[in-house]
């Protein structure tokens, strides 16, 4: 594996650059937080007093963007389903205020296609289809099962987008510090992270396994802010494709905590169509075929799912593995030229109709290989940053036991790592690796577990570590 100096660095000026900036971090002990945050989208629809997206609750069907039909129809599946339902039970279905739905739930009862069957709460009622209602109901599920939240417009998940994309965000080398604290990773490593980070366009990570490389990705994401909002599901024309991932997307309800003063917080005042998201890291390896970048549709329930560029969009797509998926390189980076480029994708329709769809996320190929032995030249230049997460050195493979020793409760003995790295590193020549300190406390305690003695270094747990560690290696 050769160096980024040898192969990429543009010129001696440019590593000059970079000694000068290690030297400047070397003389702070601590950074403090920029007196300014980074500038964001201002003013419009959809943006409380900090510029911050903010989806507030629509007050008819015309500001919601959809039918009275095909709230309709979602009204009719679900009591299909559901046998008998409240009219607050379908506007917490639907994710669509109570006014809304009771509007619609009166429509319904004077075409006879639901009754009311008894008297729920002040003002609410339960209900139940009608065998016309029900006729009719069966009908629409044949076609889309689809029950669920309210879809949103397409052009308002654009917008959304727009509105929290990591273009606007340039974060700094504090912000850096933060993301990546329980890791420790180099100044140097670091400083070649920050620029990368701020491009937003993409980064090949490589380097040997067991270095780190994804949880480097995987804490790039934190760097560009901890929340965005993201659509239980949109529509495009008749086409339902969900959006929220509860397997790639992790929910954080909005509350008072950790909310702006200037929000309201009320049922009322938020779009329940929404959902407030930790910035998505989507990771993807060897599983990864075409078909997932595109659009795909469940012929059994009539939906679709949106591909796993979409899923990330505002956040990070970290391409884990790569040049081993079921797919060639080739194919995977001719389907990618043109979003990396101009970032925005084209996806088709079940209706075969073709949309443009923002492709607004940092892409991270994540590699064990050389990226010039995968890809050829026109492609490494729409990847302009190509960083070498290295072994670490003596130093700092005895720090990392150091750390890892007080995470694992292990106690601390600087004389049993030197014990291990010269009886089985140095004679050896085997390579450090970032991860090995971890492994073998893992195996030493395990196995003191299983001998029934303390959980500690010595020359004997040690030496069983190895052997079972690297043992085929």
């Amino acid at each position: 594996m050769h160096s980024p100096q040898t192969n990429y660095a543009s010129s001696a000026q440019s590593e000059d650059r970079l000694n000068d900036l290690l030297a400047r971090l070397h003389n702070f002990t601590a950074l403090t937080p920029p007196t300014q945050a980074s500038s964001g989208v201002q003013g419009g629809i959809g943006l409380n007093a900090e510029g911050e997206f903010l989806p507030a609750a629509p007050r008819s069907l015309a500001e919601a963007k959809v039918s009275e039909a095909l709230v309709e129809d979602l009204t009719l599946k679900l009591l299909l389903a559901k046998g008998e339902a409240s009219i607050r039970q379908i506007s917490d279905q639907l994710k669509l205020p109570f006014a809304i739905c009771e509007q619609l739930v009166y429509k319904l009862k004077q075409e006879q296609l639901l009754a009311f069957v008894n008297h729920a709460k002040a003002g609410d009622f339960s209900c139940r289809l009608s065998e016309t209602g029900r006729d009719r109901a069966r009908r629409l599920s044949d076609i889309c099962s689809y029950f669920g939240s309210t879809p949103v417009a397409f052009e308002d998940y654009v917008e959304s987008v727009k509105a929290q994309t990591i273009a606007n965000q340039n974060p700094s080398l504090y912000d850096l510090q933060l993301a990546f604290s329980d890791l420790q990773i180099s100044n140097e490593l670091l400083l070649r992270l920050g620029p990368a980070i701020n491009s937003g366009r993409g980064m090949f990570l490589f380097g040997n396994p067991g270095n780190g490389k994804t949880s480097i990705a995987e804490r790039v994401t934190a760097a560009f802010g901890e929340y965005i909002w993201v659509p239980r599901a949109i529509s495009i024309d008749k086409d339902i494709i969900r959006v929220y991932d509860p397997m790639n997307h992790q929910e954080v309800p909005f509350t008072k905590e950790n909310a702006s003063p200037t929000d309201l917080l009320s049922d009322d005042s938020l779009d329940q169509r929404w959902v407030r998201i930790k910035r998505p890291t989507i990771v993807v390896g060897g599983e990864l075929r075409l078909e997932h970048l595109e659009i795909q549709h469940n012929l059994a329930t009539g939906t679709s799912e949106a591909p796993v560029q979409m899923k990330s969009n505002c956040g990070v797509l970290l391409i884990d593995d790569f040049g081993r998926q079921k797919i060639s390189v080739a194919d995977l980076l001719n389907r990618w030229i043109v979003p990396l480029d101009r970032r925005h994708d084209y996806l088709t329709t079940t209706s075969g109709k073709k949309i443009q769809v923002p492709f607004d996320q940092l892409v991270i190929f994540s590699t064990n290989l050389e990226p010039r032995d995968l890809v050829d030249d026109a492609f490494l230049r729409r990847i302009p940053y190509k960083i070498e997460v290295p072994d670490p050195k003596h130093s700092e493979f005895v720090s990392l036991f150091e750390i890892m020793c007080e995470r694992m409760n292990c106690p601390w003995n600087r004389a049993m790592v030197d014990y291990l790295i010269e009886t089985h590193y140095l004679p050896a020549q085997r390579p450090f690796r970032n991860c090995h300190p971890r492994d073998i406390l893992l195996q030493v305690k395990n196995y003191s577990a299983f001998m029934g003695l303390p959980f500690q270094m010595t020359k004997q747990n040690l030496d069983w570590a190895v052997e079972s560690y690297f043992s085929v290696m």
